[in-house]
This record gives structure tokens, sequence and C-alpha cells, in this order.
């Protein structure tokens, strides 16, 4: 555990702020954003429509006030930890009373300048709530019942509000933020068998409550075939496509799968699928180096924090990106069930888009201020 002095007083100025900056990170989200514009232009049939408009005016946005709150000291993020999570599960509640339905779903909240999907945000305020909760925390009260009791409360309300939506894929990575937390804060391994053994028996009676959708999802994800046309339609069209691109790629804006509608939802969770056929294998390393770079950045900077906050916030949202990217690209290949992951920055979603660049913009205030100590 790390020894925990009291808030230092040093103040950066604006110009050594610039200076601190993590310019790799910063340019390779830019690159990502300039990527994911390129292939939103190309969903939308060559044209600039609602979709590329949309998703410019978003990434334009939040790229702006990343970069506005990575100039904020890391200390005050801290300091909002408890209370962001609260705003958050609060908006959870008014989602559940008074939010807006669709396609079955009651994910939304309308507050007028935004359809705001509150769950999107808790995957990122989850892992500042737990990290300011095991920032003072001893080692020798890190495995302690209250400790263990307290974090499973954090993790299981706000997973229990965005269940009852219904959405369980987002609840699943609401509770990997969380439990990257864990990991990172020194829980002991012994409790992550005992949940994972304690999943699995409990299999069988999950399975039971799923909503008819979401076991045919899980039937369709064991067997696309079975219902070429219905269930397996969209799995199957996807691995199509991500075949047909081949080593190269079939060009820009030449994808027939897309281009012929075959493929459904391309501009949201499938994007990964559409870039794919376009680009190929070679489009697709690319793509993946530069998440890996974003990555280790986003480590790097946690490595090099004196406050155990940044490390344990940096270290948790690196290793949540990487299953949400993880999880999204093993959906679209048909290698796991289909649940709803968005691709970060890629896929077209204000929420999804906002959440990520808050997390971005406090890994930056992180490294703009490394040397902040937090008490």
């Amino acid at each position: 555990m790390y020894q925990h002095t009291r808030l230092t007083t040093n103040r950066l100025g604006f110009f050594q702020k610039f200076r601190n900056f993590d310019y790799i990170l910063l340019v390779c989200i830019l690159l990502l954003g300039f990527i994911s514009l390129a292939t939103m232009y190309s969903t939308d049939g060559g044209e600039i429509k609602f979709h590329t408009k949309s998703h410019f005016t978003k990434l334009a946005v939040f790229t702006l006030m990343m970069l506005v709150m990575s100039f904020i000291n890391i200390k005050y993020w801290f300091s909002i930890g408890y209370l962001a999570y609260v705003v958050v599960v609060g908006l959870l509640v008014g989602t559940y009373l008074f939010g807006i339905t669709s396609s079955g779903s009651q994910r939304w909240i309308n507050l007028y300048f935004i359809n705001l999907q509150p769950s999107e945000l808790m995957k990122i305020f989850i892992i500042v709530c737990l990290a300011k909760f095991f920032h003072r925390m001893k080692l020798e009260n890190v495995n302690s019942i209250y400790t263990i009791l307290t974090s499973l409360i954090i993790i299981l309300l706000p997973m229990g509000l965005v269940i009852v939506q219904p959405d369980l894929g987002t609840a699943v990575l609401i509770a990997i933020s969380g439990i990257a937390v864990l990991w990172f804060a020194g829980i002991n391994y012994k409790y992550f068998i005992y949940t994972i053994l304690g999943f699995i028996i409990s299999l069988p009676f999950v399975i039971a409550f799923l909503k008819p959708y979401q076991k045919l999802r899980v039937l369709t994800f064991l067997n696309p075939d079975k219902d070429p046309l219905g269930a397996g339609y969209q799995i199957i069209q996807s691995k199509i496509a991500v075949g047909s691109g081949g080593i190269f790629g079939k060009g820009f804006l030449k994808g027939t799968q897309s281009y012929l509608e075959f493929l459904p939802e391309k501009h949201t969770d499938f994007i990964f699928t559409l870039f794919s056929e376009e680009f190929g294998f070679v489009g697709s390393a690319i793509l993946l180096i530069i998440y890996a770079i974003i990555i280790y950045r986003i480590v790097a900077i946690g490595a090099s924090s004196r406050s155990y906050f940044a490390k344990i916030f940096c270290y948790s949202f690196g290793a949540a990106i990487f299953v949400f990217i993880t999880i999204n690209m093993s959906m679209v290949l048909g290698l796991l069930p289909i649940v709803g992951s968005p691709l970060p920055i890629m896929s077209y979603g204000g929420s999804s888009m906002l959440a990520t660049m808050i997390g971005f913009g406090i890994v930056m205030s992180a490294r703009v201020h490394n040397q902040q100590l937090i008490a």
C-alpha cells in the first residue's frame, strides 16, 4: 500500500500544464476520432448525413471537454468521487421512473439538451467512487468483511437499476469496471475465485430469469445457423462481412455488406464489422495497435502518478477499456453473445462517447498533475 501525505499546494502554470500533456495519448485519441468519423461517413453511404454530423459534433464537443478536464487538478476528481456516484445512481432511478422507452428498453432520460443513458456514465464513475474508497485504506483492511460488503453494495446497486431497464449487457460492463478496481486495490484472489464458482453454480437459475430475447441471444450464440434469417441473421452477416474483407479490405466506401444493407446496426455496436470489411486485416490490426497504445499510455500515466487514487483509476480504466474492446470485437466475430457493448469512440452514441471522454479527461488530469499528492 502506498503511503499518503497531506495535499500539496503546488500550482502549475498554464503553459506548464501544456508541457505536461501526454501528447502520444492525445494524438491517438484524435486519430481514433478521425477513423471513427471516416467510418461513420461510410455508414451514411458516402454522404454527410445525420449520423456523420451528429458524431462529428459530439466528438468535437467531448474532446474539448476532455481537454478542459485535464487542466483541473486530479484532487478535484478525487473530492467528487462519492458525489458523482450518488448523482449517477439518482439518474438511474430517474430513468426507471421517468425514462424514455425505445425498443422495449427504458434506458434513457431526457435532459432536454441530450437524451442521456446514465448507465454509460456509471461505467466510469463507479471506478472514481471505488478508487476514492480504497485510496486511504490501510493494507490490513483491504480484505475485511466491511470492505468486501461495501464494495459489493457499490457495484450491485447500479447493476440492479440497469438490469431492470432491462440492459443486462451494460450491467455486466459496470460490474467489470468495479471488479477491475477491486483487483488493483489488492482484494485477495480467492474472493474472485469464489465469485466465479458462485456464478457458474447459479448460471442455470440466472438463465431461467432471463428475458425471452436474452435467452434467444444465448441460443443464437451457440448455434446462429439454427435461425439464419431471424435471430442468427445479424451475427452471420457480421462474420461474412469481416471475412470478406480479406487482408487489405474492399476499399473505403466499397463494403458490399454495408451498402447493400445486409448488415444491421452498422453504425453502433457493429461498427468494427464495417471497418474490417473495408480495410481488411491490415486496417483492423492498425486499429488494434492504436487501441493498444492508448491503453499502454493510460497504464503508464497511472504508474508515474504519485497519488494512489490516480494510480488505481488509471489502471482500472485501462483494464475496463481493454475489456470493452475485447467484448465488442468478440461479439461481432461470433465469439461472445450479442450484449450491446459499444466500441469506445468508434461506435455511434453520445452517452458512450461522453463517458469515455470523461475517463480520458481524468487520466489526462492525472498526467498533467502527476506530482500531486492526495492525503
